[in-house]
């Protein structure tokens, strides 16, 4: 594991999620990056940490939390290294095994392709699934 990802260090208060036995072995402090995200990414952000960091108070009665770093993708990324996905930021996804992400842009017009399709490709992710539930009487295309 590096020290520092696109020339930010990581925090010194967080610890890597590792994996043993099967099992992922999560530290009381784990660090984990997380992408803004482009345009209402920015605004979702700053919203979604302040409930992530309450549920995991709430759920661990302050005995954990989380240790957010930054890496980057989309127009923060291509306006600080001029790329839309550096490959710190792929790296760092890898290497915590965990990471989280805002709405990303695709430009129109050419010149990239979807970051988010990337990032699923680069990080071998082809799975998403959701939760659907039955509920008897309520006119459904799956049960």
């Amino acid at each position: 594991m590096k020290s520092s990802y696109n020339g930010k260090p990581i925090p010194a208060d967080g610890s890597a999620i590792g994996y043993a036995g099967g099992e992922l072995q999560v530290p009381d402090t784990p660090t984990i990056p997380f992408i803004e995200g482009d345009g209402t990414g920015r605004d979702i952000w700053r919203a979604s940490r302040r409930v992530f960091d309450a549920a995991v108070a709430q759920a661990y009665g302050g005995k954990r939390r989380v240790a957010w770093f930054e890496v980057f993708a989309g127009e923060k990324a291509f306006n600080t290294f001029r790329e839309w996905l550096p490959s710190d930021t792929v790296d760092a996804i890898r290497d915590f095994r965990i990471a989280i992400k805002g709405p990303l842009t695709t430009p129109v017009g050419g010149g990239i392709r979807s970051l988010n399709v990337t990032l699923r490709q680069v990080l071998d992710l082809y799975s998403c699934e959701r939760p659907v539930k039955y509920f008897p009487g309520v006119p459904s295309p799956v049960r």
